[in-house]
């Protein structure tokens, strides 16, 4: 370990000079095991290692996060992964460890936002997540440590220059951060709230059914929001986010935004989907990127005039407006969190657009009876927490 490390620069190349370091003089809590981080990385690894740490403490269970741009594009926890999640995961030619599956989940759920991500893992990086990873397009990771095999893959990645980083987990920062804005210095207390399940004790819905599934869904959600950039909805399932909508100035514009992911999450497991006749010499962020025009509206203008034929081995019929709508019909068992309370009810009819049944949010609204009817319309169960994350 160092006392400070050199970047290359800040957040721009013109914003020099540019480094990390601690202000009481210690050693810093990371070691750069390959590799030359730089400094959006940093903000990536520390903020995706925190979100890690704390969903491995709330569930017991590994957990990956794929960050880009100090929000999450997925976090996951380790859960059994079905054939058709490793296939449109593209991992279904791999053997996975605990640990890769929670990254194959965390990657897996928004591939699109994932290119080019950091990675941080709750647990050691073994071979098979280091052998998922060696074939993907990322910027690095951050672990609490690497078996030999691991670190040696990860080392030859990138013609030798991804970068990798160990996280010193005896570490323990400063209950007071700061951060300067405009050479004016900012003071809080860190945000060390933790997040289980007695934050939805308080269901206020005719609903009060709440599956330990759903429990788990809900707390991944607000872990995962503890981290995003705000404001922030998160939808959830089976053990991992599979919608995350950052930074938006309005709380329907969150909703809508990781709704729509969670849809595309969800169209990609259609049958139809599932059977497109690639090309086989189609690399995976190719895929990724027709798959996510197939899946849109504009399918029959761009991949018009024997454009097709640059993917496929014949052209495939449209995924009509009908076929996606029936298809999204059958999306249940949904969990949303939301950063700050809903003032509307409308992101309730747009949460239950995709399969939402369980809500966690702050409560705390003048318009919280509408929106608890609105609830109660469709059968949801909501828990008020009371805490609101924001996370600037």
């Amino acid at each position: 370990m160092s006392k400070e490390l050199e970047l290359k620069y800040g957040c721009n190349p013109n914003q020099k000079p540019s480094r990390i370091y601690m202000n009481n003089g210690s050693d810093l809590p990371v070691t750069v095991l390959n590799g030359r981080p730089g400094y959006i990385n940093f903000l990536d690894a520390f903020n995706s290692w925190q979100l890690v740490t704390e969903l491995k403490a709330a569930t017991g269970l590994p957990s990956a996060a794929s960050f880009k741009h100090v929000s999450p594009a997925g976090a996951a926890v380790a859960t059994e992964l079905s054939d058709t999640l490793k296939k449109i995961y593209f991992v279904d030619d791999l053997e996975l460890s605990p640990i890769a599956s929670a990254y194959a989940k965390a990657r897996g759920a928004d591939r699109m936002s994932s290119y080019g991500d950091w990675v941080a893992l709750s647990d050691t990086c073994d071979k098979e997540t280091a052998l998922l990873l060696k074939r993907e397009v990322s910027d690095g990771i951050i672990a609490p440590d690497y078996t030999d095999e691991a670190l040696e893959i990860l080392k030859s990645k990138r013609r030798g220059t991804y970068n990798v980083v160990k996280m010193d987990t005896g570490y323990v920062p400063e209950k007071i951060e700061r951060k300067q804005v405009f050479g004016i210095t900012f003071e809080q207390g860190r945000n060390d709230l933790k997040i289980d399940e007695e934050m939805l004790q308080n269901i206020v819905t005719d609903n009060k059914e709440m599956p330990e599934s759903a429990k788990r869904d809900l707390i991944i959600s607000l872990i995962t929001l503890k981290y995003t950039q705000s404001n922030s909805v998160c939808y959830a399932k089976d053990g991992q986010a599979i919608g995350v909508g950052a930074g938006q100035q309005s709380r329907i514009h969150c909703t809508r935004l990781a709704g729509n992911k969670a849809d595309i999450w969800y169209l990609r497991q259609c049958p139809k989907v599932l059977a497109l006749p690639f090309r086989d010499d189609i690399r995976r962020p190719d895929r990724d990127n027709t798959i996510d025009v197939y899946i849109s509206d504009d399918y029959e203008d761009v991949l018009a005039d024997g454009i097709w034929q640059q993917f496929f081995t014949e052209k495939p019929e449209a995924l009509t407006r009908e076929e996606k709508k029936q298809w999204l019909s059958t999306q249940t068992g949904v969990s949303l969190g939301s950063d700050a309370f809903f003032p509307f009810g409308d992101n309730i009819e747009r949460a239950k657009r995709s399969g939402v049944q369980y809500i966690a949010q702050p409560g705390g609204s003048i318009r919280d009876d509408n929106v608890i009817e609105t609830c109660n319309k469709y059968g949801i169960a909501m828990s008020f927490t009371g805490i609101r994350l924001f996370h600037h």
